[in-house]
């Protein structure tokens, strides 16, 4: 049994891992395409300006829609697995986890992928106002679908609005889950994070445009210099944010799960004015070979009190096993430590990199600047790491809680022979993997504009106001 649960363990993390890489960047360059296509339609009037928003529409298009599709697929072995591997967590939350679930396919997902065809297909079909919605729509669908997820995760981390009744938690109130305090943060932590993923590729992709300009001795093209300074202003904005919400997450996390806190800092006991570790080398116990300490700022950072209290991780322990009875309620501390210092460290890289970009477009320097064009395309890989450290963060900090305080993850594991999830987890790797090489390959090909001209991209749209009834075959 104990093998199961950890071969179910690693399935399940290696496909959320692999699904996770493709969700920000959709949920960012649909917003992104929704404001490129609404300023070219709002310049019709001058035919150089309208032509180059047009153009940056279709070509960042392109990769949109390469990687909605791969998000999709990779999408649907996850709520399969909880029935495969977690049936007895099923059983138990069905009631509370499956309605944000439902209403994120019923509603969500009917929304982006019924306009995301309009989009794809109405180009000349329809209106330009209908065209220009159906974008609007699919990126209002993608934020949908992020916070019904998220609310169903985010009930996992601070169970609401139940009751136990018999061996099962049943739902007494959707608002409540949908409300839930732990939601809120995470869901602006993520909308802004998947605007960051989005903008340095972006900005990656237009650099190395310009870069190969630049080296040509061509006149850089108007259409990258300009998506480049667009991601800058956009990135900008949207890293300070998801620094901001998620500080605040930081302190949610203090009140609700103080053992995550306490592990992710490697605090053994409780402190007043405790000092954030950036780096420690060596035994996260007590005992390193090197460390470089800030003092006061967990304090800081957990209650916005300079000699406040954390909890320590053997206080904790002390306290969880009063509640919940004998066990071991501590995570892996070294995942949560280095996870944790990882995420945040590709955050302040990506906040220096923005910065000196946009002091660049300041000084108009931007196009001729080759350390930081070049910089920004290895840059692509800072928001991915970050997703998936940060994703790894919050998952592995709550064990063993599979539902914090409800049930934990030894509990909920499928009672099915080992041999079954290793051919499970070996196919779905593998598979996951052909998946991420197809949507990488297909990915760098139409950034370096080697793929085919879009059918639709040269039809003509119909006049502003010219609206007659979609010529759309179903």
């Amino acid at each position: 049994m104990a093998m199961t649960l950890d071969l179910s363990r690693w399935q399940f993390g290696i496909t959320t891992v692999f699904h996770f890489m493709f969700v920000p960047l959709t949920i960012g360059l649909a917003l992104l395409l929704a404001i490129m296509q609404t300023a070219a339609y709002r310049t019709r009037g001058d035919t150089e300006r309208h032509d180059k928003w047009d153009d940056m529409t279709r070509f960042w298009r392109r990769l949109f829609l390469i990687n909605f599709a791969v998000g999709v697929v990779t999408g649907i072995v996850q709520e399969f697995q909880f029935g495969m591997n977690w049936s007895v967590y099923s059983r138990y939350v069905g009631s509370v986890f499956g309605a944000p679930l439902a209403v994120e396919a019923l509603l969500a997902f009917f929304l982006e992928s019924t306009f995301l065809g309009i989009w794809i297909f109405g180009k000349g079909r329809v209106s330009a106002r209908v065209h220009l919605a159906s974008i609007w729509l699919v990126s209002i669908g993608t934020m949908l679908s992020a916070l019904f997820i998220l609310a169903a995760n985010a009930w996992m981390q601070h169970p609401v609005g139940y009751k136990v009744v018999g061996n099962r938690a049943v739902m007494t109130n959707f608002w409540a889950v949908m409300t839930n305090s732990t939601l809120i943060g995470s869901f602006l932590h993520v909308l802004f994070s998947a605007l960051v993923t989005s903008t340095m590729l972006i900005l990656g992709v237009s650099a190395w445009h310009l870069l190969k300009d630049r080296r040509a001795g061509h006149t850089p093209q108007q259409v990258f210099a300009t998506s480049a300074k667009l991601a800058l202003v956009v990135g900008a904005v949207a890293i300070v944010a998801t620094m901001f919400f998620g500080d605040n997450q930081a302190r949610v996390m203090e009140r609700q799960q103080p053992m995550k806190m306490a592990a992710a800092e490697a605090i053994y006991n409780t402190q007043n004015g405790a000092s954030f570790s950036l780096l420690t080398i060596g035994d996260l116990s007590g005992n390193p070979i090197f460390q470089i300490r800030l003092p006061h700022m967990l304090s800081v950072l957990a209650d916005n009190n300079w000699d406040g209290p954390v909890q320590g991780i053997n206080q904790i322990q002390a306290k969880e096993v009063a509640k919940y009875g004998p066990g071991n309620y501590k995570p892996i501390l070294w995942v949560t430590y280095w996870t944790f210092r990882i995420m945040v460290g590709c955050g302040i890289l990506m906040l220096l990199l923005l910065a000196a970009g946009l002091w660049l477009v300041r000084r108009r320097r931007l196009e001729r600047s080759a350390w930081f064009l070049r910089v920004s395309v290895f840059a692509i890989a800072l928001p991915f790491v970050a997703n998936t450290t940060g994703w790894v963060f919050t998952e592995m900090g709550r064990q063993p809680w599979v539902v914090y305080g409800l049930l934990k993850t030894s509990q909920a594991v499928s009672h099915i022979g080992t041999g079954y999830v290793v051919t499970t987890l070996v196919g779905f790797t593998a598979i996951y993997s052909l998946l991420a090489a197809i949507d990488f390959g297909l990915m760098a090909r139409f950034a370096r504009g080697e793929g085919e001209t879009d059918e639709h991209d040269d039809e003509p749209e119909p006049e502003p106001g010219g609206d007659r009834v979609p010529a759309l075959v179903y």
